[in-house]
């Protein structure tokens, strides 16, 4: 067993962290690699300016989260003192509010402006879009698609303001089905901002842009709040947006801002975060001393030789090389498996093994690039009774558009599910609770014989999709009494010929979707009916799996499931990647485009680095996840693995897993079973 790494709060900074905390007063930019110890040479910093002689309240800490700053300013005071506690610390948002109330009248802003959350911002943009027509399709240009929703033109507008981007370039890049769009978009932006200045009114990312202003355009007030702070630290800032770049330059004309950073753990670009500022910074504030940390205080020799192999192929960046002084350690597995279902099978397969020589299950972690890849595996995880808790989404069999999928197979197994048809029928355009109740009644009426939908009255737009579900389930049901049962993948292929538009017309972020109804339709394929796959999902849905894993004496012991993006700034003894092929690591749809390819092998690295003792990385040869229209495809092991990354690494080939489900035997055809007693009146009985 791997000894633990020691902790990196020890009593004394090594060379490279005790150069940065002793810095004197130009511009300070510290490269931190993974496990470098960041956190604790910012305090350190810190505590050095304090020590110094410069008053903490003219220090000012900056960081991404609130729970972060509380937690560095805590440690500054059990570091240095009571005389800490005046150091000001905060989230960009925070400090912007902060600023805002204080200096805010003196530009016209009144002081008792309201912030506005994500979901009331998204309510007043509601109330632009429909105050201007838009989303009615009759004003919709031709072949173009009904209009954003109020959120997602809530996220385009947050996109625009962090970035200063065109929204037309922002469109192309992210959601191209809205160019036609955009300067619609545009229009109900200006009349979004305009009712937030009417009522007084801020949204979040109004005050980042408040702030800029306010140093940009308003000089008197800026040196006000310039001479505010002697310092300025900023953490994670391979992680800060253009605006919040805008506001550093504005803020830090002396030159005494320190940053922190790791350019190889830059992954946030989708929300509006940029590379360029962390490899920029020292032409943006000239004069900049550059401090490497390089000693790992995490993971082993081993996984550091793989991981700075894989980064070392990055095309721009800072220059470092890890290392450890942590002995021992197995080099980590790339694992080949057949497929989906084997790659499930070794993932569960090692962890017991591991959590049997000791290793709780949270001190464990399945890392993936998108939350549908890890669908096989909660199901099997559940079948199991390993507990589990998944970071970056909803659990997979939580999400409204697998409901709303399981729903269509319920009502093929049992016609008179009243509750899977309601939600089925309040799925259908034009089609609100009256209707689909008169629906309900119509199908009990006729002995749930699915064309007597027809006869329900209804609105004229939505009589097309009442005929269409109708048509559906009667063709199926048609075919199925001849004899010709539909599997359950072939039963939501044909589902989906009706609910994938429905789909696309419900959701703007309709592509990841459409990649769970994807998965959903693999994990079918395992099954040899409908009936066990339903039942499966039903008597052990992953939502439910809260069971004591074997051994485990800790209520709190569950294995962690994440997306790569929710597991930055987290490490786990053991980690496993899945899914390390073309077409996940990256992304098919940024391969075309260097910038994001570069992007995707960061996400790669921050997976990997995730790990203190062991790590596994596992490739399916026969992919599902990327496949288009086939029942599978071969697919290549992720380019960011080459040869020289291999060599560092165990290779290890499973052979061929057992069929991951068994049918059980039934009745011989044609037999005829007498009941033996009346098991619904038995249960009637009881009320």
């Amino acid at each position: 067993m791997v000894p633990p790494a020691p902790s990196p709060d020890g009593p004394a900074l090594n060379a490279a962290q005790a150069a940065a905390a002793s810095h004197g007063d130009s511009p300070l930019l510290v490269v931190a690699g993974a496990g470098s110890g960041k956190t604790r040479t910012l305090i350190h910093r810190v505590a050095a300016l304090i020590h110094r002689g410069v008053p903490p309240g003219r220090i000012l800490l900056l960081t991404f989260t609130r729970r972060a700053s509380q937690e560095m300013l805590s440690r500054c005071e059990r570091l240095v003192g009571s005389d800490s506690q005046h150091v000001q610390g905060g989230t960009f948002h925070g400090i912007a509010h902060r600023l805002l109330r204080k200096f805010g009248p003196a530009a016209g802003l009144p002081a008792d402006f309201t912030i506005l959350d994500q979901s009331d911002a998204g309510d007043l943009m509601g109330l632009a879009r429909a105050a201007l027509g838009y989303g009615d399709l009759k004003n919709a240009p031709r072949g173009a698609p009904r209009f954003p929703r109020a959120e997602t033109l809530v996220s385009i507008y947050s996109r625009h303001v962090n970035t200063s981007q065109e929204v037309a370039n922002i469109l192309g890049e992210q959601w191209p089905h809205f160019i036609s769009w955009a300067g619609d978009i545009e229009r109900c932006f200006a009349d979004y901002v305009k009712r937030k200045s009417e009522r007084n009114l801020l949204d979040y990312d109004d005050l980042l842009l408040s702030w800029a202003l306010l140093l940009e355009q308003a000089p008197p007030i800026a040196e006000q709040i310039r001479a505010l702070y002697d310092h300025v630290l900023v953490d994670e800032y391979q992680d800060t947006n253009p605006l919040q770049s805008r506001i550093l330059r504005g803020l830090c004309t002396n030159g005494n801002i320190t940053v922190v950073g790791d350019d190889a753990q830059s992954i946030y670009a989708f929300r509006g975060a940029t590379i360029r500022n962390i490899l920029d910074f020292p032409h943006q504030f000239p004069g900049t001393r550059i401090v490497t940390l390089e000693q790992n205080y995490r993971s082993t020799a081993p996984i550091l030789e793989t991981t700075n192999t894989i980064i070392s192929r990055s095309t721009e960046r800072y220059s470092k090389r890890l290392w450890t002084e942590r002995d021992g350690g197995e080099a980590p597995w790339l694992v080949t498996v057949r497929d989906e279902a084997a790659q499930t099978a070794f993932v569960v397969d090692r962890i017991l093994e591991l959590h049997e020589q000791g290793t709780p299950l949270r001190e464990m972690a399945v890392l993936f690039r998108a939350g549908f890849l890890s669908a096989d595996l909660e199901i099997e995880l559940a079948n199991r009774r390993i507990p589990y808790e998944k970071w970056g989404g909803l659990k997979f069999l939580e999400a409204a558009h697998i409901k709303d999928m399981l729903a269509f197979l319920r009502v093929l197994e049992n016609p008179r599910d009243e509750v899977s048809w309601y939600r089925i029928l309040r799925l259908l355009p034009g089609v609100g609770d009256a209707t689909a109740r008169a629906a309900v009644d119509m199908l009990m009426a006729h002995h749930w014989e699915p064309m007597a939908i027809g006869g329900v009255r209804a609105a004229a737009r939505s009589r097309p999709a009442l005929l269409a579900v109708s048509a559906l389930f009667d063709g199926m049901r048609r075919v199925e009494k001849q004899d010709r049962p539909h599997s359950p993948g072939e039963s939501i292929r044909l589902v989906r010929q009706l609910y994938d538009p429905i789909l696309k017309g419900t959701y703007d972020d309709a592509p990841p979707r459409l990649a769970d109804l994807d998965q959903l339709e693999i994990i079918a394929a395992g099954y040899a009916d409908r009936t066990s796959f339903l039942a499966a999902l039903a008597l052990e849905p992953p939502a439910a799996t809260q069971d004591l894993a074997v051994g485990s004496t800790d209520e709190d012991d569950a294995l962690i499931l994440s997306t790569v993006h929710s597991s930055k700034g987290k490490e786990w003894d053991a980690v496993f990647v899945i899914h390390a092929a073309d077409g996940i690591f990256p992304m098919a749809r940024a391969a075309s485009d260097e910038a994001q390819v570069e992007e995707e092998r960061r996400l790669l690295y921050v997976a990997m680095t995730r790990a203190r003792n062991e790590l596994y990385v596992t490739y399916p040869l026969q992919s599902y996840a990327t496949r288009m229209g086939a029942d599978f495809a071969f697919s290549q092991l992720t380019r960011f693995l080459d040869q020289g990354v291999r060599q560092t690494m165990q290779r290890v080939t499973l052979g061929d897993a057992n069929p991951p489900h068994q049918a059980l035997p039934g009745p011989r055809e044609g037999a005829v079973i007498e009941p033996i007693v009346d098991l619904r009146a038995l249960l009637r009985g009881k009320f």
